[in-house]
């Protein structure tokens, strides 16, 4: 069954919104840039409202494992999702040390090449910790939650690359209720991340897009 994280949650009826609907994650982006902004003190408060199984994600954009793992501690987030400085190559992400935590790593599609494979395989430390991998359309101005999605048929092989390196692979970046039906059959992913697609406005769910989102996935299932 094709996983699915509902992202930019901003308060408790989207999140349990999200989970009526039948989403397997929740998103909170810590990022200070986004619209989607949320504090430790809401999440907290949200996720103590959130059935056990649900996947709590925080969503960090630069920061450390140390700042990540402290953050999750606090608030009982289940899952990071990284947005390392790939100016770098990750390698400002420091070393993990909470094995229980979920942690999924995002890279900009690229249709000309494997950034992914080429990051993970020049930084093992990074690469053996993951739980998958993210392909999404942002970028060092916008990391996420841009509403673009990107090339998928050009992007099959650096997808293809990503399962062959022994990941899971989730596609992000401008899914909708519409399309995302299209992205599952071109890129045949483990899982879906979706935000804009889903809004009524930044950081406040449509609910008939969030059902709606949930029943085409669930749908495009039946067709693989």
């Amino acid at each position: 069954m094709t996983w699915i994280k509902i992202c930019g949650t901003t308060n408790i009826e989207d999140a349990l919104l999200a989970v009526e609907a039948g989403a397997d994650a929740l998103g909170f982006v810590f990022y200070e840039n986004s619209p989607r902004r949320v504090t430790p003190e809401v999440v907290r408060d949200i996720v103590a409202e959130l059935p056990r199984e649900i996947e709590k994600v925080g969503v960090f954009v630069n920061e450390s494992y140390e700042f990540m793992e402290n953050m999750a501690s606090q608030i009982a987030l289940t899952g990071i999702q990284l947005h390392p400085d790939w100016s770098g190559g990750g390698k400002n992400l420091g070393t993990p040390q909470n094995a229980d935590l979920k942690k999924y790593l995002v890279v900009p599609a690229n249709s000309h090449g494997s950034l992914s494979i080429t990051v993970t395989a020049k930084n093992p430390e990074l690469a053996k910790f993951l739980d998958a991998v993210f392909l999404d359309s942002g970028n060092s101005h916008s990391p996420g939650g841009t509403g673009r999605n990107f090339d998928w048929l050009a992007n099959v092989p650096l997808a293809d690359g990503i399962h062959e390196a022994g990941f899971e692979f989730v596609v992000a970046g401008g899914l909708n209720p519409h399309n995302v039906t299209e992205a599952i059959r071109i890129l045949k992913p483990w899982g879906v991340d979706v935000v804009s697609g889903v809004e009524a406005s930044p950081g406040k769910k449509d609910p008939e897009k969030v059902r709606a989102f949930v029943n085409a996935v669930r749908q495009a299932e039946k067709s693989k």
